[in-house]
């Protein structure tokens, strides 16, 4: 997710599709740090043959990263960059202002460093065969016909680092089929804040038919004023009627902050566009300058107070922690405080990564910027945004 977000998944088989999966960490070396502007770097991880199947994935999902700073545990969600490619992982890190990690991974962060990186995760990835990899062989990719047949015409808006999942999606589609095509509507302040600029000219360089990206920069005035300013609804019902053939679309891709995203949603259901077709992916809603949100916040439990029992099950063990019902704690604080490694990364909504099932008791849940309506409809829930609405509460991490 652009700092920073499925299916079930069977297993780490090198035949089988990526998808929904338990969150563990490794602990991988740093191979290269490559600078894309003056405030991002793209940074590519080492992955070892033996930890090859645990970071088998699809484009455009993520990975979380930890690492002490300063004393104090940090963890960050970031897109993967690239499409897949054996033996390792690449991810784009923008600094953001107060960004404790962004700001770190862009001054300090160099080759040969060790991160904790989470296994590949997340649902930012199209339905289409032509888009699906398994054992991060582009080769086998290419190789299936159904992908070297594919009709499929995708767009997507993307802003800022928003291009980050963007970038391994528009490689793996237009490296698959040579009947499939892709729009990019990109925005950004100016030129100079443009990632992977060099990256995206050899694209359209090398798809000149079959590749169309369209730069919008709110700060700089360009010849053809549609390009210049922020996306508003104007601006972006324009693009749609005069730059984007909204009929011929077979699935839209979006990815940026929560006023884009959703303008862009709203714009597409109201032009008929299914809401299956429409793939989104929000910045982390995380305040990235509060360390609470990493290790759960510090809740005192009064023990003759009125509490809440929380039961959680997680990697095949079942624990049980109080929580005062005056604290309105989230399932996922309080299970930290419980133990602390369950799984977690953006503590926003955003990612999925606290995925768990409820078994039993009520709730309630503030957001949800990751599960699907089925899943949700199944009892899944995101633990950071979850709430007991009773006096106990059972979920499991496993299911």
């Amino acid at each position: 997710m652009s700092e920073t977000i499925d299916t079930d998944v069977t297993g780490t088989d090198a035949e089988a599709t990526p998808g929904r999966r338990r969150a563990t960490f490794h602990t991988l070396r740093v191979s290269e740090v490559r600078p894309l502007t003056a405030e991002s770097v793209e940074v590519t991880f080492h992955v070892p043959d033996e930890l090859a199947g645990d970071y088998d994935y699809a484009p455009g999902q993520y990975v979380a990263l930890r690492a002490q700073i300063d004393g104090q545990e940090v963890r960050r969600s970031y897109s993967i960059c690239a499409e897949p490619v054996r033996g390792q992982v690449k991810v784009a890190i923008k600094k953001t202002l107060g960004g404790v990690f962004s700001t770190w991974a862009n001054e300090n962060l160099k080759v040969g460093d060790e991160l904790e990186v989470m296994n590949p995760q997340g649902a930012f990835t199209s339905t289409h065969s032509v888009n699906i990899t398994s054992m991060n062989d582009a080769e086998r990719l290419a190789a299936a016909e159904v992908a070297k047949n594919a009709h499929v015409h995708l767009v997507a808006f993307a802003a800022g680092s928003g291009i980050t999942p963007i970038m391994a999606i528009t490689r793996a589609v237009l490296n698959a089929s040579a009947n499939s095509s892709v729009d990019l509507v990109y925005a950004n302040k100016s030129a100079s804040d443009v990632m992977f600029a060099e990256e995206l000219g050899d694209l359209k360089d090398r798809y000149p038919s079959r590749f169309a990206i369209h730069h919008v920069l709110s700060r700089e005035q360009r010849i053809n004023p549609l390009m210049s300013g922020r996306i508003d609804h104007e601006k972006l019902g324009e693009l749609l009627d005069h730059v984007i053939q909204v009929d011929r679309t077979d699935e839209w891709f979006l990815c940026g902050p929560f006023e884009l995203v959703q303008l862009c949603r709203d714009t597409l259901a109201d032009r008929g566009v299914p809401a299956e077709n429409i793939r989104f992916e929000l910045f982390t809603t995380g305040n990235p300058a509060d360390p609470q949100g990493q290790t759960g916040r510090v809740v005192h439990v009064d023990p003759k107070g009125d509490n809440v029992e929380i039961t959680f099950t997680l990697d095949g063990l079942t624990g049980e922690v109080a929580s005062p019902v005056a604290a309105r704690e989230t399932v996922l604080n309080a299970a930290l405080r419980a133990r602390p490694d369950v799984p977690f990364a953006c503590a926003g909504g955003v990612c999925g990564t606290c995925r768990a099932k409820v078994v039993e008791g009520e709730y309630e849940m503030a957001e949800n910027f990751a599960l699907e309506p089925d899943e949700v409809e199944k009892g899944y829930v995101l633990t950071c945004q979850t709430r007991a609405q009773g006096k106990t509460l059972t979920v499991d991490y496993d299911a």
